[in-house]
């Protein structure tokens, strides 16, 4: 009788050492996996403000005016132009521009302007936190997260040239180069020059092909002919097009991208029935930086600051502090 006693002890101890101790054994550690994912993927990180410039923004949707502290903004700002998933040091490179644009127009804005930007492409396209975290989804979070500290990691800083804020223009894709100033807008601007881009070409903006009706190219035009026919193509230094003819009628690569509504002014025109068909190289007009090239440069182990001077020739990156005396916007 006691040797079955014992037996029975001695078994009941094994069957608890086996089932309970590999649960005390994995517990700490699960909990302590979950608490890092928690801590990273769900608590948004906050953004320092301090004593900043407001950016009063009028919104597109509403046709209210949003005040907005400067460094939030750029964290919207930025996450409307460029995918989270881009590396840090491009969303950081991308972080300066648009900090730089904002600040040139508040030193320009005068005393009591009625809004400082839109929210869309005629100046920066802006969304705030509820619009990402509608658009996001279950991806918010860390997406937020990174591009705060993209923001937070190069706050204050702007881009300078000669002491001054630049006008910080960028775009998705190039053609493998960026275009001069002067080829697109017609006035020259130093530090807005053409430089080599060949990250671009593994951009899925970079190729597309545009087909457009006949006869809607001939009204968009304004073309006295049905036939459609090229003549006295002239290219820029990086290859877009500064001037075509086309069925008799002089344009600008400009003006035919803007008034077709093409990808680029790099393009070609061929004819197929009773459609046009316009394969564009790039996206964007070209000028400045980057956003897909910064991408790329930034996958070879670039810094922000090698990105950010690579596309914008002989600047320099200062302090917000260096200007801040001109903004009349300070609160």
């Amino acid at each position: 009788m006691n040797i079955k006693r014992e037996t029975v002890v001695l078994v009941a101890i094994l069957i608890t050492v086996i089932t309970v101790l590999p649960a005390l054994i994995v517990v700490p550690f699960s909990n302590a996996a979950s608490e890092s994912v928690d801590l990273n993927e769900t608590e948004d990180i906050e953004l320092e403000v301090g004593d900043q410039p407001t950016v009063q923004v009028m919104r597109s949707s509403s046709e209210k005016v949003e005040e907005v502290p400067l460094e939030e903004y750029v964290v919207s700002v930025v996450a409307a132009e460029v995918p989270a998933s881009f590396e840090l040091e491009a969303i950081k490179a991308q972080a300066l521009a648009a900090r730089t644009y904002i600040t040139q127009i508040l030193v320009d804005s005068g005393d009591d302007p009625e809004y400082h930007v839109t929210d869309t492409v005629e100046h920066q396209v802006y969304k705030n936190l509820d619009e990402l975290r509608s658009a996001w989804g279950v991806d918010y979070s860390w997406k937020i997260n990174k591009i705060k500290q993209a923001v937070q990691e190069t706050q204050g800083q702007i881009i300078t040239y000669s002491g001054n804020p630049i006008t910080a223009q960028f775009f998705s894709t190039s053609n493998g180069y960026t275009e001069n100033a002067e080829d697109y807008w017609q006035n020259e601007i130093p530090y807005l020059k053409m430089v080599n881009s060949p990250w671009d070409k593994q951009s899925p903006e970079y190729l597309e092909q545009q087909i457009i009706p006949r006869e809607e190219v001939i009204q968009k035009l304004g073309l006295d002919s049905n036939a459609i026919t090229v003549s006295n193509t002239v290219r820029t230094e990086s290859d877009r097009i500064k001037e075509i003819t086309i069925s008799g009628k002089t344009f600008t690569g400009r003006d035919v991208r803007e008034l077709l509504g093409l990808r680029s002014n790099d393009f070609t025109i061929e004819e197929k029935g009773d459609h046009i068909i316009f394969t564009t190289k790039g996206y964007g007009h070209g000028v400045g930086m980057s956003q897909y090239g910064a991408n790329g440069m930034a996958e070879e182990g670039k810094s922000y600051q090698e990105i950010v001077k690579h596309y914008y020739q002989g600047v320099e990156i200062s302090s917000i502090q260096d200007v801040m005396g001109s903004l009349r916007a300070m609160k």
